[in-house]
């Protein structure tokens, strides 16, 4: 949720005019809409919290008090806020496929014509070879002469392609140095359709920052499909499909304030701001309840996928990658107990 807020219009069903006396009547009296009274509710909690009202405080409470409420009244709400949607991070990310898609062309046509100087280059060895047995052979001297304009050619040729090779050479590497620079970076990851660990980490020291300030309570869990499934199906590809399967239901059940990320080696992880260990495990179950009835089907087999979960919170005394190894490390600890999808490890102050 990245706009302000908007109220529903409010409109007075009548025949005439109403007097000015009349028309502050109707509005004092007519009903507030679910949304003005959610959004003043929001407010007041950000006030209790002692939080200041900021529109990125504001929309982080609206994200995680909306869980409590009905079902109709989530529906409805995120109804309005769909007119609202404007994520600055969508547009960056759709810039970035744009850049690698481009620059992976540009690859192309440099390895084509790579190639295209190999095979020039094999030529002129192939011609050598040729004009050496004509030597070697009793053939007259106008096959000879043949040969040696031939050799004066492929000579001419052979230079220009050197000349063009270095140019060439001299484009790729300059290339080359631009997408490493793009790479470095970028925010998104492509394969899974989740941002990246930088953008991951980037956002954890600024919530450690934040923590630090306001006091308030924030989780990370990391996720990874199970080990056991893992090696069980011991299929490459089809591993990378139920990866594929599980970013895309992290993004499904996760909320607009959370951050959906590719940590590496196919294990994601979730910022969940302002949610203390105890809403993040609820977070963990309801993910584990929703991958355990997505089935997969690998041929004629019907797979039930499965993760593992580990989770931490963020503190202000300890560094990004102390919280991140803590939440590894829940992983682990979940991996003790069959009978646990997920598992707390906290770190000692």
């Amino acid at each position: 949720m990245s706009g302000a807020l908007k109220s529903k219009m409010r409109h007075s069903v009548t025949d005439t005019t109403p007097t000015s006396a009349v028309r502050d009547k109707v509005v004092e009296t007519e009903p507030e809409s679910e949304l003005d009274a959610y959004s003043k509710e929001v407010l007041s909690a950000l006030m209790k919290d002692g939080l200041p009202p900021t529109p990125n405080n504001f929309s982080l409470y609206f994200d995680r008090l909306l869980e409590d409420k009905s079902q109709n009244t989530r529906n409805h709400i995120v109804s309005i806020l769909e007119y609202e949607e404007n994520n600055e991070d969508e547009h960056s990310i759709m810039l970035e496929q744009s850049l690698k898609q481009g620059f992976s062309s540009i690859k192309n046509i440099l390895g084509v014509t790579a190639n295209l100087y190999k095979n020039m280059s094999l030529m002129t060895k192939i011609l050598e070879k040729r004009k050496q047995e004509l030597e070697a052979s009793s053939d007259t001297q106008g096959a000879r002469g043949v040969a040696a304009s031939l050799e004066s050619d492929i000579l001419k040729l052979s230079s220009i392609l050197r000349t063009q090779s270095s140019s060439m050479k001299s484009m790729y590497d300059e290339t080359a140095k631009i997408i490493k620079n793009v790479e470095n970076e970028t925010i998104f990851d492509n394969q899974y359709g989740v941002y990246n660990k930088r953008y991951l980490m980037t956002k954890i020291e600024q919530e450690i920052e934040l923590i630090s300030k306001f006091k308030h309570k924030s989780s990370l869990i990391m996720i990874e499909l199970s080990r056991e499934l893992r090696k069980n199906v011991n299929n490459e590809k089809a591993v990378m499909l139920m990866t594929r399967t599980i970013a895309r239901l992290l993004l499904k059940t996760s909320r607009r304030s959370d951050i959906v990320a590719h940590y590496g080696n196919g294990i994601f992880a979730m910022l969940l701001k302002h949610t203390d260990i105890e809403n993040a495990k609820r977070a963990s179950e309801r993910l584990c309840d929703l991958v355990s009835n997505s089935n997969f089907f690998l041929a004629d087999r019907e797979i039930q996928l499965k993760i593992s979960i580990g989770i931490t919170d963020i503190t202000e005394n300890h560094s990004v990658e102390e919280i991140i190894v803590s939440s590894m490390n829940g992983i682990e600890k979940a991996y003790e107990n069959p009978n646990l999808d997920f598992a707390v490890l906290l770190r000692n102050i």
